[in-house]
């Protein structure tokens, strides 16, 4: 019996590796001659990385990058198993976790140290890349992964501004004649679940500033600044921006890659299953077991677990799901895609305890599903 093993992180309390390693446990417990093979997913944010180099068999390297305040850090950037193609994932260098919660300003931060990051892969010769733009806490416009490209921003005074989000409303001429060259005959693929657009009520200042520390006034200020970005880059480069879908990922830094680095913008889960090859190991499998932190009908909607339910039902391959909780008015429409929903929220414990023993909660879960799985129960 062979067993794919593909959840994504369970936010807050496992990472996707973790919990994969915690439905091992469980499998091996009930299943111990079973064939299991591990392939913790992704869906372009937080964790794309750790979950491409493990389920790939990469690498990783340690480079000296600016945070989003500009502080020198070390921040990481993978190599895949193919030994070709670099992942660069953006919280690395530019995302929440690196700044405390009185730091939060997205008026002043930078996306400049993923600018940085992009710059250590073309040095280091690679020219297939894969960009996650999870978990910012950015909403420059991407303009400052740009500066580190090369990209130049001017004032009406002729002065050179160093960008953030506050930079935006003040440029008069973007200069891209020393725009690294090497992006040009560089793939870039951008892996994201965002779809709003760079600008309006839906973009990327007014449904994700707030959260990156913007009041009122300054998502007022951030989504003026975006508009006015994207007008002058209408006008260098053609591309309108302003209610392109998926541009507004990473407070906007989609949108930069898209119109000034060649890049194109695809599904975070897509990328990732076919960075690791998912088709073809799962061609030969019993059944998968996957699982998140809730799943609800949101991930209906491009997220990770669906996007491994949509591959294996092209093979007519089951697929379990093991998650923190479950949506019961969901149940549904999710029971249209997977064999099975398991929650370890049982109503029994409170939301600490479930995060504080979510490792031996799944492992026990997982347990359970597969006696009955070797009962003959499912499957059948």
């Amino acid at each position: 019996m062979k067993i794919i093993i593909a959840p994504d992180a369970f936010k807050g309390s496992l990472t996707a590796e973790e919990a994969a390693e915690a439905i091992r446990t469980g499998v091996k417990k009930v299943l111990p001659q079973a064939e299991t093979v591990c392939l913790p997913v992704a869906d372009g944010g937080e964790g794309t990385l750790s979950a491409l180099i493990t389920a790939t068999e990469g690498v990783y390297k340690t480079v000296p990058v600016r945070d989003p305040l500009g502080r020198l850090i070390e921040a990481q950037l993978g190599i895949l198993g193919d030994g070709e193609t670099a992942v660069v994932e953006l919280a690395q260098a530019s995302g929440l976790m690196l700044l405390e919660p009185d730091e939060l300003n997205p008026m002043k931060a930078s996306t400049f140290g993923t600018g940085e990051l992009i710059r250590n892969a073309l040095d280091a010769g690679y020219r297939k890349l894969i960009i996650g733009l999870g978990g910012s806490a950015t909403n420059d416009g991407g303009a400052g992964l740009l500066e580190a490209l090369g990209v130049r921003f001017f004032d009406v005074q002729g002065e050179l501004l160093q960008m953030d989000g506050s930079a935006l409303s003040r440029i008069d001429k973007v200069d891209v004649s020393q725009l690294d060259q090497r992006l040009a005959t560089t793939d870039i693929r951008i892996a994201s679940d965002v779809e709003n657009p760079f600008v309006g009520e839906n973009g990327a200042s007014y449904i994700f500033g707030p959260q990156k520390g913007a009041d009122a006034k300054a998502v007022t200020l951030l989504d003026e600044g975006l508009r006015h970005f994207a007008d002058k880059t209408a006008e260098l480069t053609g591309m309108c921006l302003h209610d392109l879908k998926g541009a507004g990922a990473a407070g906007g830094s989609a949108g930069a890659l898209l119109a000034y680095c060649g890049a194109r913008l695809e599904s975070g889960i897509e990328v990732v299953l076919g960075a690791i090859e998912f088709a073809k190991h799962i061609q030969s499998a019993d059944f998968i077991v996957t699982g998140e932190g809730k799943t609800d009908r949101q991930t209906l909607d491009g997220k990770a677990l669906l996007g491994v339910a949509k591959s294996a039902k092209a093979f007519g391959v089951p697929v379990f799901v093991i998650s923190g909780a479950i949506e019961e008015s969901a149940c549904g429409e999710l029971s249209e895609w997977f064999s099975g929903l398991h929650a370890l929220d049982d109503g029994s414990k409170t939301l600490g305890e479930l995060m504080a023993n979510a490792s031996g909660l799944l492992c026990q879960e997982t347990v359970h599903l597969m006696s009955k799985i070797k009962n003959s129960e499912l499957l059948l």
